[in-house]
């Protein structure tokens, strides 16, 4: 192998609760790599339980890049996450060793392969659709993006403020639609190697369901607890994150007089439905892409066949 090809970065992707971070661990210690992350949630310190986030005593010695980089309080973007990123991947590079890019953040996996150039922003733009979403609320705003662009309407759940904004501020400035905006698939970055892991889905739903009351039984309630005294209900987008959001709620019921047991219980329920339809989510996103070579989460030899297929390919 050249020795371009002897560091050629691997991604693994796909949907949550599918092994990914096992096996990204695997082909670095295999290959001597370094761990990016790709999961937004991740980013931000403290969010360790619900995040599913590898303590440092499980990371196997292996370096590991763009975790606990924000506070709760602070707005992760993709536009920062992709600078903050290929400096990490060409820094791993310059060194000799392999990147191994994890995560399912999709909009983060693409910007950072597909060199994703975002449309420009207004201040004064995005002010007025700010304004108009206090004044009309999150719904009926995302009622308006349907009315000019549908497309981004159905991929961009109706609860998601920020990113109607951001929607309607590009299509007023672009005049044309939200996706056209889009990356394009096209050959990745650096050449990477993209892998995919997933599960029958039956199988998956099972691992999800343990992977929720694993969280809530490790202490999710305590963490979320901490986190609030350090501003998470006012991050915008850290309070929204999967489980957090949910027992931020339950917090709020009881401190209202509730029933704390039937708040948390609710509260878990809605984490494990909230994770499965995020997961058809990602599963659409990611077999749109004709680049990525699907593994079985439940074949104990994934390692050696992502290596056999990066060493076949390089």
């Amino acid at each position: 192998m050249t020795p371009a090809a002897a560091t050629r970065p691997i991604a693994v992707v796909g949907p949550t609760g599918t092994g990914k971070s096992a096996l990204a661990l695997d082909l670095a210690e295999r290959l001597g790599g370094e761990i990016v992350n790709a999961d937004a949630m991740q980013l931000y310190r403290g969010m360790d339980i619900g995040t599913a986030k590898l303590p440092p005593a499980e990371r196997r010695g292996i370096a590991h890049h763009q975790l606990d980089v924000l506070d709760v309080t602070e707005t992760a973007t993709v536009g920062r996450y992709q600078s903050a990123a290929t400096a990490d991947v060409e820094a791993i590079l310059a060194r000799g060793a392999v990147p191994i890019v994890v995560g399912g953040s999709m909009l983060y996996v693409q910007s950072l392969l597909d060199e994703w150039e975002f449309p420009a922003t207004d201040p004064e733009v995005r002010a007025r659709w700010e304004a108009r979403l206090a004044d009309v609320g999150v719904a009926a705003l995302h009622g308006e993006l349907a009315a000019v662009d549908a497309e981004a309407a159905a991929s961009i759940l109706p609860t998601d403020g920020r990113r109607i904004v951001r929607a309607l501020e590009v299509v007023e400035l672009t005049g044309r639609p939200f996706a056209a905006s889009a990356p394009q698939i096209g050959h990745p970055r650096w050449d990477a190697m993209i892998v995919g892991v997933d599960w029958e889905t039956a199988r998956l739903d099972d691992r999800l369901r343990q992977r929720t009351d694993a969280m809530f039984d490790d202490g999710l309630v305590d963490e979320v607890t901490a986190l609030r005294r350090r501003g998470l209900r006012e991050g915008t987008t850290a309070s929204r994150a999967l489980g957090y959001a949910q027992v931020l709620d339950a917090l709020e019921q009881t401190a209202l007089g509730g029933d704390a047991g039937a708040a948390f219980a609710d509260a878990r329920e809605r984490t494990f439905t909230g994770t499965r339809r995020y997961v058809r989510r990602q599963r659409s996103w990611f077999r749109r892409d004709h680049r990525i070579h699907w593994l079985d989460g439940a074949d104990p030899d994934n390692c050696d066949a992502v290596l056999a297929l990066w060493r076949h390919v390089s």
